[in-house]
């Protein structure tokens, strides 16, 4: 790799409430942990693959405004032709 052209990563443990992973980030935080004898920042994000209902699979129809209503109205019309 070329010296100047990559920007510097550094070893970072991001934690997402109760789960915890290791990575490496270009993220500093003022927060560090020591893990097996290296220190690692601490990034705190607000969602993850392990909270985020995608990933989970408990996902949930948000319905604003009966789009869906509109939309089972509009097309029940057309399964019954």
């Amino acid at each position: 790799m070329k010296t100047e052209t990559h920007p510097v990563n550094h070893p970072v443990l991001f934690v997402d409430g109760e789960n915890e992973w290791q990575g490496i980030s270009t993220m500093k935080s003022n927060e560090t942990r020591t893990i097996d004898g290296i220190d690692h920042y601490v990034v705190k994000v607000e969602i993850s693959a392990f909270s985020h209902p995608f990933y989970t699979g408990q996902k949930k129809i948000v319905d604003t405004a009966g789009r869906v209503e509109k939309f089972m109205r509009r097309y029940a019309n057309v399964k019954k032709k």
